[in-house]
């Protein structure tokens, strides 16, 4: 494994391991304020077209793009794991989310879909029970 420091934050990467994810956004300050709204992320900007968060799991950032990142035209669906389903949906349509899939059951949990402000889609998902 080798270490890195990006902006007072030590990480670890692992060889040939997921390390970091990037998604478009058309607006990046509206995606940021949903994001510390709805989940309480930070964020570290680096010019006016990209920013970045770290300790979400999985570290990555937003580029200034019109694309967006839609499962319906094939990309890759990020899913968050939540530990009380409906409290997560309640703060991401208050923070400005849209649910494109209501809450459904699949074998071991249920979960729901949304976009945020730019136009990406993710989903969050909870075992059965929670």
């Amino acid at each position: 494994m080798n270490e890195f420091h990006l902006k007072g934050k030590v990480s670890m990467n692992e060889h040939e391991k997921i390390n970091y994810v990037e998604y478009p956004a058309k607006d990046i300050a509206a995606t940021k304020r949903f994001f510390e709204t709805a989940f309480g992320w930070a964020f570290v900007d680096y010019g006016p077209e990209y920013t970045a968060f770290s300790n979400q799991g999985l570290d990555g950032g937003f580029f200034k793009s019109e694309l967006s990142s839609t499962s319906e035209k094939g990309a890759c669906l990020t899913i968050f794991y939540s530990e009380n389903l409906e409290v997560t949906e309640v703060k991401v349509k208050q923070a400005g989310g849209v649910i494109i899939k209501e809450i459904f059951s699949f074998p071991g949990g249920r979960r729901f879909h949304f976009i945020e402000p730019s136009g990406n889609e993710f989903a969050v998902w909870s075992e059965v029970g929670s």
